[in-house]
């Protein structure tokens, strides 16, 4: 009997947050770590689900690294790295559309189908969902196809949204030129979060949250306003590769998003963990 009152306690906990979110967006931005683990991707995707079903707009981005160099070894095409993003040449972003756009969004739709959702893949390539130009790198290193988001079609996400339906969205833009680009997915899951004026953008990565001690787990800090941020990266307790993740917080925060989230997407049922219960699980930027 004791266990049956927890469980009711737990829903209790959540409802407040249930309220809050009804009807409004929330932006799951996904790849990486957490995305080589098929039982951790269950539970994400059984997240986005329950997040449609309490009244939630869920929309979900996904990237593909692991996937796409898999691909890329299988048919012996190199991949160099500039600053850590692919230089794109036209035969590797033929790889990257094909994996992006076809294996890993269906393999996301399927899933999120099955659990009885109603699921919709896209790429930027329909409806004009995001147009992009040529980026340019700041050395002038030619990276190919990349792309940086010039629009996002949003009326096509509302419409969607609004009639029952998650979108999915690859990371692939078209351009004015005829054009794909191979764009990072979480500068997508920026501009959509902010283009739909979402409540809540989440980075599901492999990290925890901000630490005020990266090397203590205890440290989390589960609530951080911008000015702390800029004062953790002068005082070098966020360096490295934490820095781009909460420049993205940041950034989209500046757009018009109310609150952004890092999150341990490696951990099960993190989106329902972070965001219904009081505690949560990773770190949460607000202005």
């Amino acid at each position: 009997m004791k266990d049956l009152y927890e469980k009711a306690d737990i829903l209790m906990e959540a409802l407040p947050y249930i309220q809050r979110l009804w009807g409004k967006h929330v932006v799951v931005k996904y790849g990486g770590s957490a995305m080589k683990d098929e039982k951790i991707i269950h539970t994400i995707m059984q997240d986005v689900t329950l997040l449609k079903y309490v009244g939630v707009n869920p929309i979900v981005i996904h990237g593909g690294g692991p996937e796409i160099n898999r691909m890329l070894e299988k048919l012996s095409i190199k991949s160099d790295f500039h600053n850590g993003t692919r230089i794109t040449s036209a035969e590797t972003m033929e790889v990257v559309e094909m994996v992006l756009a076809g294996k890993v969004n269906k393999n996301v739709v399927s899933m999120i189908n099955s659990m009885g959702a109603k699921a919709i893949g896209l790429s930027g390539k329909d409806a004009n969902l995001i147009k992009a130009k040529k980026k340019i790198s700041a050395d002038g290193v030619d990276l190919g196809f990349v792309g940086e988001v010039v629009s996002i079609n949003t009326k096509l996400l509302l419409e969607l949204t609004s009639t029952g339906y998650i979108p999915v969205i690859a990371p692939v833009g078209f351009g004015d030129d005829g054009n794909s680009y191979n764009i990072n997915a979480d500068t997508v899951a920026g501009e959509i979060a902010a283009a739909v004026k979402a409540e809540k953008l989440m980075f599901l990565t492999d990290v925890d949250g901000v630490r005020m001690n990266p090397e203590d787990k205890d440290t989390l800090i589960s609530i951080i306003e911008v000015d702390h941020i800029y004062r953790l990266i002068e005082q070098k307790v966020i360096k490295g590769g934490m820095i781009p993740k909460v420049m993205g917080c940041i950034k989209s925060i500046e757009q018009g998003v109310s609150k952004t989230h890092i999150v341990d997407g490696t951990l099960p049922h993190s989106i329902i963990l972070e965001i219904f219960t009081d505690k949560g699980i990773g770190t949460m930027v607000t202005a």
